[in-house]
């Protein structure tokens, strides 16, 4: 997919994810080929979902900024929780198939002390994200980040980032990067994603 409508004045700061995202942008790679770059211990299992053992994750950047509802958001201020990152748009149709699952999950998984959060992505147009997530039940906030700006330092070289659209990044209850998946899941797959990391002592 191009980047021609995206304004011209954000490209050289975001020329790195932007072009990274573009590259596998609403993948359906069901392979979960993984990266990153650098020293990492990380195994993609058969279903596409790459996880971080215990001990050998790292720490989420900043990963702040403001919301579709226009309210600022600080994910570390969800510290000591599991939470949720999903990277989305609303032109992505594996997005859209997702959808309803992570609607339903995010709220059957809150009183388990799991945080949802969405960062809405090359939506230049933020209406049209906003009744994405009407149109999906989606309560949760999404950081809208439409020319990636966010994304781009969130991610320490050698960890999980995102590289397709959509992307599911899962962090644990000290805000570390546990797992990861570049395709759309279905209620079942995430929560597979989930549960072990809401063990954890």
């Amino acid at each position: 997919m191009s980047l021609s409508h995206a304004p011209r004045r954000a490209l050289p700061a975001v020329a790195l994810v932007a072009a990274a995202l573009v590259l596998t942008a609403c993948s359906s790679d069901s392979k979960g080929k993984s990266g990153g770059g650098g020293d990492t211990n990380f195994v993609t299992n058969t279903g596409g979902i790459a996880t971080v053992a215990k001990g050998e994750r790292k720490a989420v950047n900043e990963l702040a900024g403001e919301t579709l509802e226009g309210k600022q958001l600080d994910v570390a201020g969800f510290k000591g929780k599991v939470v949720v990152l999903n990277v989305w748009g609303s032109w992505c149709a594996p997005c859209r198939a997702e959808a309803p699952h992570f609607a339903k999950v995010s709220k059957e998984y809150q009183p388990k002390g799991v945080e949802f959060v969405g960062i809405n992505t090359r939506d230049f147009q933020k209406s049209n994200a906003v009744n994405f997530e009407a149109d999906y039940d989606i309560t949760y906030p999404s950081l809208y980040d439409p020319a990636g700006k966010i994304v781009l330092g969130a991610f320490p070289k050698g960890s999980l980032p995102p590289q397709a659209i959509p992307s599911t990044i899962v962090l644990d209850k000290q805000g570390k990067i546990a797992a990861r998946s570049l395709m759309a899941l279905d209620e079942d797959k995430l929560k597979s994603v989930i549960d072990p990391l809401v063990a954890e002592k």
